[in-house]
């Protein structure tokens, strides 16, 4: 059951080694409608397979995720910038819409635990990673 189709968006050269090095973008072009406090919780659950997270960080990171991220229908997009000087950046655009941003979650730690939902070879689905990496053929629906 397809859920959405994810774009992974760096500057031209980047490399997969480079991860965690330089700011991407992932987008996320949603097929099903989910609410946000529940793609909060998902998240969190798939950030957590890359290890233990500290009890106060994994809360706060909750709070912060259920305040960004929205609602979202079939044909709406979510973006993420992760800037790892930084932390997250998103981004959401109504089906047909222009980009609004939903705010930022300034901590790199958190964003590379989100990022790698996707990214981390620790990720749930490693056949999608390896599509968005370029380590293997075009990019797959989840």
């Amino acid at each position: 059951m397809a859920v959405y189709h994810a774009t992974l968006w760096a500057v031209p050269g980047w490399q997969p080694g480079q991860l965690g090095q330089a700011p991407l973008v992932l987008e996320l072009h949603y097929l099903r409608s989910f609410r946000g406090r529940d793609i909060a919780q998902r998240s969190l659950e798939e950030m957590r397979r890359a290890g233990p997270i500290d009890p106060t960080d994994e809360a706060r990171w909750l709070a912060a995720m259920q305040r960004l991220f929205p609602d979202v229908a079939d044909g709406d997009h979510i973006a993420g910038l992760w800037d790892p000087a930084h932390g997250a950046r998103f981004a959401l655009a109504r089906a047909g819409g222009v980009p609004q941003p939903l705010g930022e979650l300034a901590e790199p730690r958190f964003a590379e635990r989100f990022f790698g939902i996707w990214l981390a070879p620790t990720t749930s689905q490693p056949a999608l990673r390896a599509a968005l990496l370029g380590l293997s053929g075009p990019t797959a629906a989840r």
